[in-house]
């Protein structure tokens, strides 16, 4: 028998659990894949699709990672962290929101990302439904749907900034809520909850005692408002038991691949989150904590000498996509991303005849047309949009934004 026939005769005995029917992978992750797919072909691409700071990683931190690898401090740790680490996350949270925490109520994993996910599985059962405002971060209603729950999508309006308002979380909640989702600021719109919105969403959740919310703070000092974003476990102090605080150095001190989130929360919740954890991958790397214990505990600097670059190359790209017609980016208050209304641009006509009726459409004419690679915004539940990433140096954002221009001015 052949090679060939050889393999074909070959059948897998690989069977699907029925939760991996229920998501997809990652649009984001799906885009970076395409990416790299084109440019190792040659074709030369300006990418805007990844969230990740184009920064190296400060060289204290690499450091104290150097330092803990010759120290030898290379075994497994407590689930819940190093007590270095735990004393330097309980000094971020009290430095950013004034907020004490005690060691039983952190947990640290391996990413934002992870505690989210294991915090969901430690809750959620089937039929639960967990409230997400739309536009979301393109993981929260896959990861509510592979543990069984219902994501309810919450609309959101331009004339609120695309935040959640106190009427539409009121409207939403049912008798089966569990857990709001609060990203802010958000990924991908930017948007922050000021103290005064976080106020008036307290007052909804006092009238509902059975709903959590799981506040995504990844991104809380990439603001541009001269402070951190505020918390609701700050705004809302007596309401601090039902809200999981979620963070991480991935975003503020460019430690994406260090693989390092954390968050606090109600100690019952913490206990049922370190329990899966231990079942899991048992601690997060040694290395890595090691690493984020200085970035958390160390010199601020970075963050302070970072967040003004990120507006200048926000400032170019807002000035850039409002000067084409049919675009209509929103400022953001944080984060390092745009998302940007294309609506003018449905119905219109590509120069070898087809029509765009979908911001799908868009995103894939820009990538072939001029190799510009940005994001659908029905990824993130809200359409038509795409979302680009400013995290990349300001000559290939301006770079990428003319080459957008010169796609539009294509279109008839």
């Amino acid at each position: 028998m052949t090679e060939a026939a050889t393999a074909e005769a070959r059948v897998s005995s690989f069977r699907a659990a029925e939760r991996l029917g229920r998501i997809q992978p990652s649009p984001s992750t799906a885009a970076a894949a395409r990416v790299r797919q084109l440019k190792a072909e040659g074709r030369r691409i300006l990418d805007l699709t990844v969230g990740e700071p184009d920064f190296d990683t400060p060289e204290h931190i690499k450091q104290a990672a150097i330092e803990a690898i010759r120290a030898g401090e290379t075994k497994y740790t407590p689930v819940n962290g190093t007590p270095r680490l735990r004393e330097a996350i309980r000094g971020s949270l009290r430095r950013t929101h004034g907020i004490e925490y005690s060691d039983a109520e952190l947990t640290v994993g391996g990413g934002g990302k992870q505690v989210i996910f294991l915090a969901l599985m430690a809750t959620v059962n089937a039929g639960d439904e967990v409230l997400i405002p739309a536009p979301y971060w393109v993981s929260y209603p896959d990861m509510v749907r592979a543990n069984e729950g219902t994501p309810v999508i919450v609309e959101t309006s331009a004339q609120n900034g695309y935040k959640l308002d106190a009427d539409a979380l009121e409207a939403a909640i049912t008798d089966r809520t569990t857990w709001l989702v609060l990203n802010s600021p958000g990924n991908p719109s930017g948007a922050i909850h000021s103290e005064a919105d976080l106020t008036a969403l307290a007052e909804v959740l006092r009238r509902h005692p059975q709903v959590s919310v799981l506040s995504d703070e990844i991104y809380s000092e990439i603001s541009f408002t001269g402070a951190p974003a505020p918390s609701l476990a700050a705004v809302a102090p007596d309401l601090r038991h039902r809200v999981l605080v979620v963070s991480g150095v991935s975003k503020s001190y460019a430690m994406t691949g260090w693989r390092l989130g954390y968050a606090a929360g109600d100690p019952a919740l913490v206990t049922a989150i370190n329990t899966l954890q231990s079942q899991t991958s048992s601690c997060p790397s040694s290395i890595s904590q090691a690493a984020a214990a200085a970035a958390l505990e160390g010199s601020q600097d970075f963050i302070a000498e970072s967040v003004p670059v990120y507006r200048e190359r926000r400032d170019a790209a807002v000035a850039g996509l409002q000067a084409i017609d049919g675009l209509t980016p929103l400022v953001p208050d944080g984060a390092f991303y745009l998302y940007v209304d294309c609506a003018g641009l449905i119905g219109r006509t590509t120069a070898d005849g087809r029509v765009l009726s979908s911001d799908q459409d868009v995103t894939l004419y820009l990538l072939d047309h001029v190799g510009v690679a940005v994001i659908q915004g029905s990824a993130y539940g809200k359409s038509p949009f795409f979302r680009i990433s400013f995290a990349t140096d300001i000559d290939t954002i301006r770079a990428a934004v003319a080459e957008i221009a010169a796609a539009v001015e294509a279109l008839r």
